[in-house]
Formats: C-alpha cells, sequence, structure tokens
C-alpha cells in the first residue's frame, strides 16, 4: 500500500462485546482507523479476567463504569470526538444509559452510530439470547449445511458471526462514511443484524434450492459435497486432499492425474447414479499415496486439486499460502 491506509485519522469507539463487533473494529483498525474499545470496569475484590478478545489488534482500550455518572459522561465526551461508535448489545442497552443514537448525534452530527445485534431488532426473536448456531438456524442458512442423512451442523462461527456479521457492518460504516462525505457531514445509523447478514450471504445457494444444481436434498447436490469431484478424501498419511473439478476440463486433468483417464468417466461425470462408483474410486486411489506425493502429481495443473492445509502449518511452514496478511491489496492509483 502506498502512503497512509484510507482510514487514517479516523476515531472510533467500540463498546467490547462478542465476536462481530470486535471484528468490525479491526477491519477499520486494519485500514487504519484509531479505534479506542470501552472494556467493562471491574468492581469489588473480583479480579478481572484477561481480554477474550482475540480482535484487539491496533486497538487501545480503556475500562469504564457504565454505572457511573463519571463513567458515562467520560463515554459522551469521547463518542462528541468520534466518527464512528460500535454499539453490540442487545436492543436498547445503550438507549437504557443515555446513550442511543438520539442522545449522542446531538453533540455530534456527523457520528456513524453502527449497532449490531444477532436476531433481527423487530424481530419475533430480538429479546432472546443466541450465537452464531442460532442466527444461521433462523436464516435458514443452517438447513443447507451438513452430509446427506445426517443433521444439520454449524462450520465454527465464521457465517453469522464474522461474514453475516462483522464483515457486513463494516459495509455499512463505510457505506454511512462514504455518505457523510456526499451529504454535508451528516452521520447515520448502521443497522445490521446476524440473521440478514446470514440471508443475504446464502441468496445463491437459495435460489440454488429450486434448480437442478440445489434441489436433490442437503448433501446430495453438486456444491454441497454430495459430487464426488467436489469433496475432500483422505490420504495415506491421515491427511486431506480438496477437489473441485466441475468444469469438463478440469475433470480431464483431474482423472488424468489419478490414472482414470480414457475409462468413460469424463463422459460420464454428470450420472448421478454412478457417482456413488467414482467417489469408492477417489477414495481408494487417495488413499494410496500421502498428500505430499499428491501434491507433486497436481500442483500446476488445471486439476482444482489442493492439499487441505492445518493452522499449524501455515505458521511453520513459509512457503505456503494461506498465511494471514491483508485481505485486499490497494495497488496504486490510475496513471
Amino acid at each position: 500500500m502506498v502512503g497512509s491506509p484510507p482510514l487514517t485519522g479516523l476515531k472510533v469507539l467500540e463498546f467490547a462485546g462478542l465476536a462481530p463487533g470486535p471484528f468490525a473494529g479491526m477491519l477499520l483498525a486494519d485500514a487504519g482507523a484509531s479505534v479506542l474499545r470501552i472494556d467493562r470496569a471491574v468492581t469489588g475484590s473480583r479480579t478481572p479476567l484477561p481480554t477474550e478478545d482475540m480482535l484487539a489488534r491496533h486497538k487501545a482500550s480503556v475500562a469504564v463504569d457504565l454505572k457511573s455518572p463519571a463513567g458515562l459522561a467520560l463515554v459522551k465526551r469521547l463518542a462528541a470526538e468520534a466518527d464512528v461508535l460500535i454499539d453490540p448489545f442487545r436492543p436498547g442497552v445503550l438507549e437504557k444509559l443515555g446513550l442511543g443514537p438520539d442522545v449522542l448525534t446531538r453533540t455530534n452530527r456527523g457520528l456513524v452510530y453502527a449497532r449490531m445485534t444477532g436476531f433481527r431488532r423487530d424481530g419475533r426473536y430480538r429479546d432472546m439470547a443466541g450465537h452464531d448456531i442460532n442466527y444461521l438456524a433462523v436464516s435458514g442458512a443452517l438447513s443447507l449445511l451438513g452430509r446427506e442423512g445426517e443433521k444439520p451442523h454449524p462450520p465454527w462461527n465464521i457465517l453469522a458471526d464474522f461474514a453475516g456479521g462483522g464483515a457486513v457492518l463494516f459495509q455499512g460504516i463505510l457505506m454511512a462514511l462514504l455518505a457523510r462525505a456526499g451529504n454535508g457531514g451528516t452521520g447515520q445509523v448502521v443497522e445490521a443484524n446476524m440473521v440478514d447478514g446470514s440471508s443475504y450471504l446464502a441468496t445463491f445457494p437459495r435460489f440454488a434450492l429450486k434448480n437442478p444444481l440445489g434441489d436433490n436434498g442437503r448433501g446430495r447436490n453438486m456444491l454441497d459435497g454430495g459430487c464426488p469431484y467436489y469433496d475432500t478424501y483422505e490420504t495415506r498419511d491421515g491427511k486431506y486432499v480438496a477437489i473441485g473439478a466441475l468444469e469438463p476440463q478440469f475433470f480431464a486433468a483431474l482423472v488424468e492425474g489419478l490414472g482414470l483417464a480414457g475409462k468413460g468417466w469424463e463422459e460420464n461425470r454428470f450420472d448421478r447414479g454412478r457417482w456413488g462408483e467414482l467417489r469408492g474410486l477417489f477414495t481408494e486411489i487417495f488413499k494410496s499415496r500421502t498428500r505430499s506425493e499428491w501434491e507433486e502429481v497436481f500442483d500446476g495443473t488445471d486439476a482444482c486439486c489442493t492439499p487441505v492445509l492445518e493452522y499449524h502449518e501455515l505458521e511453520t511452514d513459509a512457503g505456503r499460502e494461506g498465511d494471514q496478511r491483508a485481505a485486499v491489496a490497494v495497488v496504486g492509483g490510475a496513471g
């Protein structure tokens, strides 16, 4: 990146919460914003635990007693100078403390007040507790995840908390900042929730349920593990490879590498009645070599066959692609 990060100079006030709010704050901080996290003050004889916020990089923090007049006054002073405020609580929590948008925007009309909830603010579950799995469940997305004949299973807390939560809130904040730049400096209230965020992410598979791409039931479709050439396979050393050879030219490269070229599979790859047979062949063949041996076969080809890397490998092998770095590279302007 040439020069300062794009959000340099932006002041963000983030109330400490669970994953989505801190993730949105981290995205802002990674882009150059100055993020101050408001932690809950611990009083009495209790010893504060180390922060569970694993998304605190590039942030400063301060512990504030929001039940005290002094603490509330401090937050109001900070909000008066902030560009963005992140509210991760259930509806009405900050309003009851006198820290709602109606109050804070009186002294700072440019404030972007970003609110993240799990369920919809106006929905039937608005007052209920929940976690990623619950938001995925009521969005419909969880019903898509799982093997044929098995119950739906949650994919860690990636989809609702982070993709449908924090990343969506981050997007909303950026849109509000763009609007502020063009409307004379007036901020907006940004409202996001993990149910709608998850549902939006699932737009494509939701519509696919109504056509041959996805209408065969969970775990029996092209992109959900039902297709033998879009799945993972165990290798001889107990590791795994992933294959996604959907297009004919990629499938041809895959079966060539597996020693199955010219045996009719190129013409019969869409025959669902033979998918079980093909999966059995793939399972047997991939188990015949180690993962690294299969990498030697498929690296540099268009077979769409890659190793399933574990995080400890990314931490110890500098040559592996997948080590965490900036998700977007800004490489300079035109000209």
